[in-house]
């Protein structure tokens, strides 16, 4: 055992019983950090405009700071851009995380100097948690792998600016900086397709044990390294490789392609990083959903996902929700977001602690007829359909067909197969029957006759990598939606088809 994993191992057993004495006193860890949020913004000019001061309870906060999305918040945003102190959190922004959003177009979350401790630190327990559950701290010894955006910040108005796995590059500590790869330069490249080339170059020759990273980047990444090393699997390169890291996405319509990619089993560590904060992280290796952050700067509130666009939705606290159902996730923290709509719904499969399995995102869903169907449904169909006819998925988007000529309208879905099924009318049918099982309203429009059963063009070979790439957004933490209650990115994809 070298240095590394023989310090890591007593380490992680501390940081590993703090954060199972921690699942415990999760409900007064969040009122008390909603106090300490309460103190430090009633000094802010956004707790001035919502007076702050005179907020003492949760009831009285949920009247006094309202539900918003980022648009909402731009105006205070701007004034942080435009060079102005105590705006939304005492000072300025330490960061601006900088991300891609679909209606707002480039947003600016802030990360303060008390909030950047989240995203470290969480990281660094999910970590600590795997090795001492698994016992396995070898793989600190070797080469890792983190697929990040590049390290680069701009600056506006004097605040550091760029991609969240950018920033955090910054602050691997240096005791891991000799394990870490890509080389500096090499994460500097803005070009995926031309970045990737590099860390390829890089890594092939090298003993990796941890390679980290958005799951369908993960997979070009093992793709272009299959290739280079005429066809071995990924663990006959690496045949010391033992943990992967992973989020920005759910994991199972991947998981097959990469185990296969792999050539074998491998431990696999879940996280749910956002711009917003860190939220939660597997803490387990035998229990289902993420362990909640709920010590770590950020107060959490749920909305029944029926009722997020509702003018007075619910509005719960940790110590109001139940197993089973579906929220949407609403932050306050310590960057200073206040009543902030992340986008993602969330369900508790447990209380006892609270853990969380991510369903999808608010915005990503098809309700043209009523049937408000979402990721988490559309996922599990057509996973359950691959099982029983074979098949391996690489990646897929639906959307409504609504104008149709003397039939009835459905659901499209293009699909990108490792294997096509021998039968595509069969696999249809059974990923139709599927999502009938899961989402009630969906099943009544089919037999009301309303709806006609969804149909499923297969896409040609790198069709969402080209998609992808003809939008600029190919890598980093960019990922193509699985709904759309519209047509564009059905569209858009025709050339591929």
């Amino acid at each position: 055992m070298k240095i590394k994993s023989f310090l890591a191992k007593p380490y992680a057993s501390i940081v590993h019983s703090r954060i199972r004495k921690g699942m415990s006193t999760a409900v007064n860890d969040q009122q008390a950090i909603l106090q300490q949020l309460l103190k430090a913004g009633s000094r802010t000019l956004y707790g001035k405009d919502h007076k702050l001061n005179e907020v003492k309870t949760y009831e009285e906060y949920k009247n006094a700071i309202p539900i918003r999305d980022y648009e909402a918040f731009r105006p205070y945003i701007d004034k942080i851009k435009e060079g102005q102190q105590n705006i939304l959190w005492k000072g300025k922004p330490m960061y601006f995380a900088k991300t891609s959003g679909t209606t707002s177009g480039v947003k600016y979350i802030p990360i303060s100097k008390d909030s950047i401790s989240n995203h470290i630190d969480t990281a660094r327990n999910a970590l600590l948690c795997y090795m001492a559950e698994s016992g396995n701290t070898s793989f600190a010894d070797g080469k890792m792998i983190f697929l990040s955006g590049s390290p680069v910040l701009e600056r506006i108005s004097g605040i550091p600016t760029g991609r969240l796995s950018g920033i955090v590059n910054h602050f691997i500590p240096g005791y891991l900086r000799g394990n870490q790869l890509p080389s500096y330069e090499t994460n500097c490249i803005e070009d995926w397709e031309e970045k990737l080339g590099k860390i390829v170059d890089e890594t092939i020759n090298k003993d990796m044990t941890l390679i980290s990273g958005i799951p369908p980047w993960m997979q070009m990444y093992f793709d272009w390294l299959s290739q280079r090393s005429e066809g071995k699997k990924i663990k006959e390169l690496f045949p010391n490789l033992q943990v992967l890291v992973h989020g920005g996405v759910n994991f199972e319509p991947y998981k097959a392609k990469l185990l296969e990619s792999l050539g074998g089993p491998i431990d696999t560590v879940e996280t749910f990083p956002a711009s917003e904060g860190f939220f939660a992280f597997q803490d387990t290796l035998d229990k289902e959903g993420l362990l909640l952050n709920t010590n770590s700067g950020i107060f959490f509130e749920f909305i029944p996902a029926g009722e997020i666009f509702n003018e007075n939705p619910t509005r719960l606290s940790l110590a109001d929700v139940k197993v089973g159902e579906n929220y949407a996730l609403i932050v306050n923290s310590n960057a200073g977001l206040w009543g902030y709509n992340i986008g993602d719904t969330v369900r508790f499969v447990s209380t006892d602690p609270y853990r969380i399995v991510v369903t999808g995102r608010i915005k990503h869903y098809i309700s043209a007829f009523g049937e408000h169907v979402i990721g988490e449904e559309v996922e599990h169909a057509i996973l359950e359909a691959a099982k029983e006819n074979n098949t391996r998925i690489i990646e897929f988007t639906v959307a409504p067909m609504i104008q149709t000529t003397g039939e009835l309208p459905y659901h499209e879905w293009l699909v990108e197969f490792e294997e096509a099924p021998a039968n595509l009318e069969g696999f249809s049918k059974s990923v139709d029957n599927y999502l009938r099982q899961k989402n009630i309203y969906y099943n009544d429009l089919i037999t009301g006759g309303i709806l006609q059963p969804l149909k499923i063009r297969a896409l040609k070979r790198h069709a969402f990598i080209e998609y992808m790439k003809s939008l600029g957004k190919l890598g980093g933490q960019n990922k193509v939606p699985r709904l759309s209650n519209d047509r564009n990115i059905a569209d858009a994809m025709q050339p591929w088809l």
